[in-house]
């Protein structure tokens, strides 16, 4: 297909989608089936086609755009750094790399002062997996099942959730274990099996060959599972004990959506390793970083660190992340996120009361799923493990038709809305929930 002018503006929604479906592929799809939202501009917490439709967004686009779309002070930031210093290769010192460091060695936990910056989350964790094993001399790494880690080579092996499959058998040394959460029919272990299970693993692995023990301190598109307290302080000991360290990935969970800066401040809970991105720009410019306890930087000041990116430290990302974590403080958006968070539990535990499809709700400050069963009796779940059914792709339909943007997926949908957001945004989007499943419940009569 041709058109004579090869710029996209003043395009209508239709020719967006059309010459976007045949030039440019879409992750996670088979081709053929998406049925993409043209996105013309976004605000705030709300989005709108060309054509003026406007989205509540209920998923922070992929989780990430935690202080909102358009956000002027960070636009002027990136638009100040561009005419002042548009890149500078890694090997260079810039202002905007240094205090940005300097930045986040004051919110990070612990002793965590030391980073390295990366293209995004799952490069991030790639790349903790490389300080790990060379810092240990070890090569075996642990992670859950109900987990996801990032889409590149080594991330996906990372990953235990069935978007592995395909990409295995992949980086070896990945070692899976069961989460504490065995799904709405089974529920939750109490913290003394889960971390038995845990030793138990480690015994039958060897400590010996274990560099490193990744893990999402909040479960995100694997169900927001939030951990039993005492459970993330348990793994700290352990990992301590057998001289394995504690990744956290906090690509999801960090720069307040669960209403603390990381969530492993949550249990305070510091690990070796602290993975970030999503948050760290609100989005609005791909960066990513490990963060690293004082010990393990000093380990490379005579050691080399084996890894490096063309993007590493890019000047334009580090102002953008300095403004952005700027905007947090300045705002109060951690603040709201606990309040926001709060109402938003009652919110949750209402659908719970009125509907009965309803079979389990999570959250934490912004962080929230629903679990959506066929009845209480079975608790069997509404669409099976990685498929979907009528019922749920008919809500799916309901939520877009209504205009309220959120991730559907197997048996659930999320509610990670911007940490901006107000009370009546929020409310306007549960009204919209409520709707659709009392559709849903009728359709079912």
């Amino acid at each position: 297909m041709k058109i004579a002018d090869s710029t996209t503006a003043g395009l209508d929604g239709q020719t967006i989608v059309d010459l976007t479906r045949r030039h440019t592929l879409f992750e996670w799809s088979a081709q053929g089936a998406v049925d993409p939202i043209p996105v013309a501009g976004a605000k705030g917490c709300w989005f709108w086609t060309p054509e003026g439709k406007r989205f509540l967004d209920f998923n922070s686009q992929l989780m990430c755009v935690n202080i909102g779309h358009g956000h002027e002070r960070v636009v002027r930031a990136i638009q100040r750094q561009v005419e002042t210093l548009a890149y500078a290769n890694p090997f260079m010192a810039t202002e905007p790399r240094a205090r940005l460091g300097q930045k986040l060695a004051e919110i990070t936990p612990g002793d965590i002062d030391t980073f390295f910056f990366t293209n995004g989350g799952a490069e991030a964790n790639e790349n903790a997996v490389k300080l790990a094993r060379q810092f240990t001399g070890r090569h075996k790494i642990l992670s859950f099942y109900r987990s996801y880690h990032g889409a590149t080579a080594g991330a996906m092996i990372l990953t235990g959730d069935p978007r592995r499959w395909a990409s295995e058998p992949g980086m070896a040394g990945v070692v899976h274990l069961l989460n504490p959460y065995h799904g709405i029919q089974r529920g939750w272990d109490t913290t003394e099996k889960a971390l038995a299970d845990l030793e138990e693993t480690i015994q039958l692995e060897g400590a010996q060959t274990i560099a490193a023990f990744i893990l999402e301190p909040v479960v995100g598109t694997n169900g927001v599972l939030v951990p039993p307290d005492g459970y993330l302080q348990g793994v700290r000991e352990i990992c301590t004990k057998h001289g394995i360290l504690m990744i956290a990935d906090e690509v999801m969970s960090g720069f307040g959506r669960t209403g603390e800066w990381f969530a492993v401040d949550n249990w305070r809970v510091v690990p070796d390793l602290l993975t970030m991105a999503k948050g760290l720009t609100s989005a609005y410019v791909p960066l990513g970083a490990v963060g690293m306890r004082h010990a393990i930087a000093e380990h490379f000041r005579d050691k080399v660190f084996f890894g490096g990116l063309t993007y590493n430290s890019h000047p334009l990302a580090c102002a953008t992340a300095l403004a952005t974590l700027q905007v947090y403080e300045e705002d109060g958006l951690i603040q709201n996120a606990r309040r926001m968070g709060g109402i938003m539990k009652g919110l949750m535990d209402g659908l719970a009361s009125r509907h009965a499809i309803v079979g389990a709700t999570r959250a934490i400050g912004l962080f929230g799923i629903v679990e959506l069963v066929k009845n209480r009796s079975s608790m069997e779940p509404l669409a099976p493990f990685n498929g979907t059914s009528e019922p749920m792709k008919r809500l799916g339909k309901f939520f877009r038709e209504e205009g309220l943007y959120t991730f559907v997926r197997w048996n659930t949908f999320f509610t990670n809305p911007p940490l901006s957001i107000s009370e009546e945004e929020l409310r306007h989007g549960f009204g919209i929930i409520e709707r659709g499943l009392s559709m849903l419940k009728n359709a079912e009569c």
